[in-house]
């Protein structure tokens, strides 16, 4: 060969030491040229590099520095299978050497299938194809990198198995889906990494965090982290039986948390084991059946409580590993809880390291601020009608529910996707392509998502964040809705809260405030939600809300949560507020759990205990919860007295609920109420009982009916309303 034959064009090499070169495999690894084969790499701090074989470790040539800033060259006698042999200075000046095998001897790494898919946005399993993959090729063990960035010039994958450098490690550009891959050989779990773009005008981006990467490093920190897990999950009998414990038909009581700030403050290091050591014994106290945790996806600032969500694949490093937060699910399910995730696919922020202007050009996010800003937020928001990002998204969804076992997810800000106008003035949006308000790409994105997780997550639910009257929100997508199964009733709370809010004299203007909800109760699957959302930005603690005295407030507060229960819907409430906590809630400061040495705070608790626990063993309460045939109004229309009472039923055979309610702090003596059945009635719920704090007006435990025709109901009982308090009754 002649001495010449092995070198690029000039140009070429001027373009890659100058990290501008797109196409790296037509200039690195192996080459045939007249004469023979070549090989080319590019390795700064080498002092001398050779070419051996990876069997036999037999020199096959030895490589010229053609460059002064590291690139390589030189004729070998067989370039099949080999490994570069660096000669390198230690940190006393010796000289070591390093073997590895070359990233460029590689072939195409993704399949063509998965291309395709990649393109039309039909890929399900995405975290498995993109992002960094610990893999073996031919017996060498290293990472597969692969991302998505149709529109930059050059990618490279950068981290501490390179020194940072863009220029050792560019990508293969896969051009039909725009997706860049490589495998780095000797790449290992753990090893910290980023991609380094170039636009498509030649700017040389910040470096980006990997958008399908499973771990990242621990914030303030920002890069993406190899994670090669091998979790042993025990779920399988959880796994097989949660979709009976999440139908519309089963008792569902959400725990909704902040998992940063749940922990006490008493030294105890925060992190998934130690969460789930106090937490799962505590839902098991007090009756949860799920736990809800707001986003653990990974985020930057701690102050979005997780709604900012940068990596929608990688559960957050603040509380630990991923195969820590799989422990933690799994021994959630091991305690019979339910897990649910607070899922953010409406937009995403604007840090630089993230998805925002991904390749330099709006990738993620729409081009026209119009589309693709959010206002409120300060946000960007997903073009869901693009196939890849629509992909993308439906991916992370059952990344989650598939990777990670967990059981539900909640979709966030659904009213901020259903209408392009949401929060914006006239001539401040886009209509859609008929003109409407309506987000045709988003609704369409609602109803693939609900369809994948019907085929690929059984069981699995969603749950919509809805606050506005969109309608069939909770029907299947098939027959024309958007396909969750369940939404939050928003009107409800917000209709409930206001009128529990009103001092108690005031309270029979307001008396269809309380009643109003059953209107619509059953027009979807609702979850009845006192949320976070309800305890912060000034609007105070639950307890802070209520009206009167210490004692008034402890006692309407009691009643609320009586009412809530005894309500069809399921179940939802934010830590701190099973226990009256008397502060908002404050994500650097926690939960005041030193309240619960105080008798009222204590016997707030024990009543969340007693009601979840009742609403699980008596199935009029819970059966029917979806269903108008399982509820009558008794009492409806007793506003001088802020008095209502309904009834309940389950399935036929199972016993009848009596629910009362006295809104007022005046004891009801003799109060005549229609039911169902005669003969003793027990009440197995006071809301006014001691152990809860309150004074203990009641009815000694049973109260017999008499055939005396009642409220259109065949027989009636004399009962005494305590005050500010909720009755719980059935047939003994």
């Amino acid at each position: 060969m002649k001495t010449n034959e092995h070198l690029p064009h000039q140009g070429a090499i001027d373009s890659f030491v100058r990290a501008r070169h797109g196409d790296p495999f037509s200039l690195l690894g192996p080459h045939t040229v007249p004469g023979g084969a070549v090989v080319r790499a590019f390795m700064p701090e080498a002092i001398r590099l050779e070419v051996v074989d990876r069997l036999t470790g037999a020199p096959l040539g030895e490589l010229s520095r053609i460059h002064p800033d590291g690139l390589w060259s030189g004729p070998v006698a067989n370039s099949a299978a080999y490994r570069l042999r660096a000669h390198l200075l230690d940190d006393t000046g010796g000289e070591k050497i390093v073997e590895t095998e070359d990233p460029y001897s590689y072939g195409l790494l993704l399949g063509e299938l998965d291309i395709y898919l990649i393109s039309e946005g039909r890929h399900r399993e995405l975290g498995r194809i993109l992002g960094a993959h610990v893999i073996d090729i031919d017996g060498v063990r290293g990472t597969r990198f692969a991302v998505w960035a149709p529109n930059a010039q050059r990618v490279s994958v950068v981290g501490s198995f390179n020194n940072w450098d863009g220029r050792r490690h560019p990508m293969r550009l896969r051009t039909s889906a725009g997706v860049w891959e490589l495998f780095v050989p000797r790449v290992a779990a753990g090893a910290l990494y980023k991609y380094e773009l170039v636009a498509p005008d030649g700017t040389l981006l910040p470096w980006r965090a990997d958008p399908v990467a499973w771990a990242t490093e621990k914030p303030p920190q920002t890069a993406s982290m190899v994670d090669d897990p091998h979790f042993a999950w025990t779920d399988s009998a959880w796994m097989d039986g949660r979709a009976a414990r999440q139908a519309p038909d089963a008792p569902i009581s959400v725990y909704e948390m902040h998992a940063m700030s749940w922990l006490p403050h008493d030294g105890t290091e925060a992190s998934w084991d130690s969460l789930g050591d106090r937490l799962i014994p505590y839902l098991v106290e007090l009756g949860f059946t799920h736990v809800e945790l707001m986003p653990v996806m990974e985020h930057p600032f701690g102050g979005s409580w997780g709604y900012q969500v940068v990596s929608q694949f990688a559960p957050t490093a603040r509380l630990g590993s991923p195969t820590q937060f799989a422990r933690f699910i799994d021994r959630c399910h091991a305690a019979g809880i339910g897990v649910l995730l607070d899922w953010v696919p409406a937009h995403f922020p604007t840090d630089s390291h993230g998805l925002a202007r991904f390749d330099g050009t709006p990738l993620y996010e729409h081009g026209d601020p119009f589309e693709g800003y959010h206002q409120d937020w300060n946000t960007y928001i997903y073009n869901l009608g693009r196939n890849e990002v629509r992909g993308f998204m439906i991916a992370s969804g059952l990344f989650w529910l598939q990777h990670f076992h967990v059981d539900g997810l909640r979709v966030d800000a659904v009213a901020s996707m259903l209408y392009r106008d949401y929060s914006r003035k006239a001539g401040e949006w886009v209509p859609n392509q008929y003109g409407g308000r309506e987000n045709l790409e988003s609704i369409a994105f609602l109803q693939d998502l609900s369809r994948a997780v019907r085929d690929a997550a059984p069981g699995a639910v969603l749950i919509a964040e809805e606050s506005t009257s969109f309608p069939n929100v909770s029907r299947p997508a098939d027959a024309g809705g958007l396909g969750f199964d369940y939404k939050w009733n928003m009107g409800w709370m917000h209709d409930t809260l206001h009128y529990i809010e009103e001092s108690p004299v005031h309270r029979r203007w307001h008396h269809g405030e309380i009643s109003f909800g059953l209107v619509y109760a059953f027009s979807e699957r609702f979850v009845l939600p006192i949320s976070h959302d309800e305890v912060v930005y000034g609007k105070g603690s639950m307890i802070t809300k209520m009206p009167g005295d210490e004692w008034q407030k402890f006692a309407n507060l009691r009643a609320y949560y009586g009412f809530m229960w005894g309500h069809p819907g399921k179940k939802l409430l934010f830590m701190g507020s099973e226990f009256a906590q008397g502060r908002e809630w404050n994500h650097d400061t926690g939960l005041d759990w030193w309240q619960l040495d105080h008798p009222l705070h204590k016997g707030i608790q024990r009543l969340i205990g007693d009601l979840n626990r009742l609403y699980a063993a008596l199935p009029a309460l819970h059966v029917k919860d979806c269903d108008h045939l399982g509820f009558q109004w008794v009492v409806l229309h007793d506003a001088d007295q802020s008095v209502y009472a309904w009834l309940r039923f389950g399935h036929h055979g199972q016993k009848p609920v009596l629910v009362v309610c006295n809104f007022t702090p005046v004891p009801r003596h003799e109060y005549r109420l229609g039911v169902s059945d005669e003969g003793p009635w027990r009440e197995v719920l006071n809301s006014d009982a001691e152990r809860y704090g309150g004074s203990n007006v009641g009815n000694g435990g049973t109260v017999q009916a008499h055939a005396i025709p009642s409220h259109d109901q065949p027989a009636s009982l004399s009962l005494i309303l305590p005050p500010l308090a909720v009755l719980i009754m059935t047939p003994a």
